[in-house]
């Protein structure tokens, strides 16, 4: 078989694309696999700008001092300092009783952030559905 010399090649001037859909299809798997894994974290139900006030029942509110004591208010307006264990449950007790008693978390501003997250997360483990953050409106505004 002699090339015949007369022929002329010519140049193919196609891309193979098979290889860069392969690539894209992978990298799409991974980013299906990994979403799901990126939202987990502590349900919250935020308060909105235009909120209403607070339904008759009473609150129970957790709260962090600037020191990193935690307090629990079970709605009798005295707050007393406890363990986090027997104020998650205590708030569990209260809430096998009074399944829709409403929750708030009250931390002072200093407060490292992730301490406020655990103990959001250690309250949902204990079957609260929602937590309400308590805030102080920015002064200068009404």
């Amino acid at each position: 078989m002699a090339f015949n010399n007369k022929q002329k090649r010519t140049l193919v001037a196609e891309i193979n694309v098979v290889p860069y859909i392969d690539v894209m299809l992978v990298l799409l798997i991974v980013f299906m696999v990994t979403a799901p894994l990126l939202t987990t974290g502590v349900k919250v139900d935020l308060p909105k700008a235009t909120a209403q006030p607070v339904e008759d029942k009473e609150p129970i509110e957790v709260g962090i001092d600037k020191d990193g004591v935690y307090h629990l208010n079970l709605g009798n307006g005295k707050s007393q300092p406890e363990a986090v264990d027997v104020i998650v449950e205590r708030v569990r007790k209260v809430l096998n009783e009074k399944p829709d008693t409403p929750v708030l978390v009250r931390a002072d501003r200093t407060i490292d952030y992730g301490t406020v997250v655990g103990l959001m997360a250690r309250l949902q483990a204990a079957g609260v559905k929602g937590v309400g953050l308590v805030t102080d409106p920015p002064s200068g505004r009404r």
